[in-house]
């Protein structure tokens, strides 16, 4: 088996390296290499995998020569130097490590709070240029005053739980944050309003998205307390800077501590030079125990992908864990099918998608399920680039609705999987099991109950329950030189719907197939490849 390749194109930590050694991957490590798109470039193709840091712009460009890339790992939780959307549609897992540099982002907002609330920056400077003045740095005490959180997930419930241990009260805006979370790490939740309205201290721990981006401008910062404080350690963009500089002017906001900036590296910004400012260049993961940390996490993620097909910490794509893996590898397998049945036998515009997960499948982590039979469903219809990675978004794009149930009972089968495509005329449903030689079989089509297994060539043929259907097809084959290699029928009771599936040892001609279609009972007739 040939081992799998991964170029490191930024500085990442030689022990890193050592792991990608120790799991058998040829590593090849370049740390200036992403500081040359064009070197890059030419170097990316015959890769697997691609570990970066924050110097390394992987654009869409760049992946029009990845043939072959499977993952990029980002040693970070920052993923805007990659084109996600570019990655996706390509079938490429990217990967960062939000939880190597988390308490060292949440510790650099809180330094940056004090250093706000007592001035230290600026009283240093004044105190080695040889002034004396005491007066002039009026501080404010942390202790009772009111930091607004907006964003607390992973590092804002950390920077939140080091606040009340400075008895501070803390309120947090964040959707995704339930009532029971906020209980439990000594927050109120609330409403971005609110938080505006209340805040002595904001600081700002949410990703930039379009909903976030410039969440504080010149109208939320009209909103606030005069003599505000802002600490932002998250991502650039996500304050109005001219806002900003303009409420520091005023005297509105009281001061800001920004480690991060709309345009980065920020050689040069508008806000330098501005009283009551700090700024620190990008610092919030700069220490030596967070560099090593999100590089180790980096190497061992790519590694369970590349090695067992393990997915931790993606952002295009469920995790997988390498435990779980090797018990959905067949199941995978399973919806691959279902999906390709399926969009092979729909020739009208897709409305939706359903997978029903039933008995022991249902336990299972299935949303990769769902995302492999959505992409072959799919790929029938929009081209061999739709993906496992990209399929379900691209669905949701052309409005194509998905769901996914689970039950834990499946009637006669120990676990159970039926894939429904609905369109404006039909829903088209079949159904498959795995059974313990971990072999995929289906053994339901329409609902009619019949077991087969897919071969690479096939015949589906849909035909009314009459006399004389299997002598009449049973000739058109034979006088055409087709073998059937296996012949599956089933009907949904006497005289109504039955369906003809058989397995062929070679594709049959457009002529044989018109001669089947001709047949008075049938209905319809359709070659599948698998």
């Amino acid at each position: 088996m040939t081992k799998p390749r991964v170029l490191i194109s930024d500085e990442l930590s030689p022990a890193a390296v050592q792991i990608f050694k120790d799991r058998g991957i040829d590593v090849t490590f370049e740390p200036n290499l992403g500081k040359d798109k064009d070197k890059l470039a030419a170097a990316i193709a015959g890769y697997d995998g691609l570990a970066i840091r924050s110097a390394t712009k992987v654009t869409e460009k760049l992946l029009a020569n990845a043939q072959g890339l499977k993952v990029i790992g980002r040693a970070g939780i920052g993923v805007d130097n990659v084109d996600i959307k570019a990655a996706t549609a390509r079938g490429i897992i990217v990967m960062n490590t939000p939880f190597g540099n988390s308490i060292t982002t949440a510790e650099h907002a809180i330094s940056m709070m004090m250093a706000l609330a007592r001035q230290i920056p600026e009283a240093d400077r004044s105190t080695q240029a040889g002034k004396w003045e005491k007066s002039r740095f009026l501080g404010v005490e942390l202790y009772s005053k009111t930091l607004g959180v907006i964003g607390c997930g992973n590092i804002g419930a950390i920077v939140a739980d080091r606040a009340v241990g400075l008895k501070m009260k803390v309120i947090a805006f964040d959707p995704f944050l339930s009532d029971e979370r906020a209980v439990a790490i000594g927050v109120e939740k609330v409403e971005l309003d609110a938080l505006l309205r209340r805040a002595d201290f904001i600081t700002l721990h949410t990703p930039l998205t379009d909903k976030t981006r410039n969440i504080l401008d010149a109208a939320a910062l009209a909103k606030t307390k005069p003599g505000l404080r802002i600490i932002n350690c998250a991502r650039g963009g996500l304050i109005d800077e001219r806002a900003l500089l303009d409420a520091l002017k005023s005297g509105h906001v009281a001061g800001a501590a920004l480690d991060v900036f709309e345009v980065e590296p920020a050689k040069e910004n508008a806000l330098f030079g501005t009283p009551n400012l700090i700024c620190t260049p990008h610092l919030g993961a700069a220490t030596g125990e967070a560099q090593e940390n999100v590089a180790l996490q980096v190497a061992e993620q790519m590694s369970d992908y590349l090695l067992r097909g393990a997915i931790t910490n993606a952002v295009n794509f469920p995790s997988i864990t390498a435990e779980e893996a090797p018990r959905l590898r067949p199941f995978i397998k399973l919806a691959e099918q279902l999906g390709s049945f399926a969009g092979q036998l729909t020739e009208t515009q897709i409305k939706g998608i359903r997978i029903e997960y039933s008995g022991d499948v249902a336990k299972l982590n299935v949303k990769p399920l769902t995302a492999a039979a959505v992409a072959n469903v799919l790929k029938f219809h929009m081209g061999e680039g739709v993906n496992m990675v990209s399929a379900v978004s691209l669905a949701e794009e052309r409005g194509v609705r998905i769901e996914a149930t689970t039950a834990t009972q499946s009637g006669a089968y120990e676990s159970y999987v039926k894939l429904t495509v609905r369109t404006d005329e039909y829903d088209r449903a079949v159904g498959g099991t795995v059974f313990g030689d971990g072999r995929a079989r289906f053994i339901q089509v329409r609902d009619i109950n019949m077991e087969f297994e897919l071969t690479p060539h096939m015949l589906f043929v849909r035909n009314a329950d009459k006399p004389g259907f299997i002598g009449q097809f049973g000739n058109v084959m034979g006088a055409a030189g087709v073998n059937i290699a296996t012949l599956n029928l089933g009907r949904d009771k006497p005289g109504g719907d039955a369906i003809c599936l058989c397995s062929l040892d070679e594709p049959i001609s457009d002529a044989v197939l018109a001669e089947v279609k001709s047949l008075p009972q049938v209905i319809r007739a359709n070659r599948l490849r698998f």
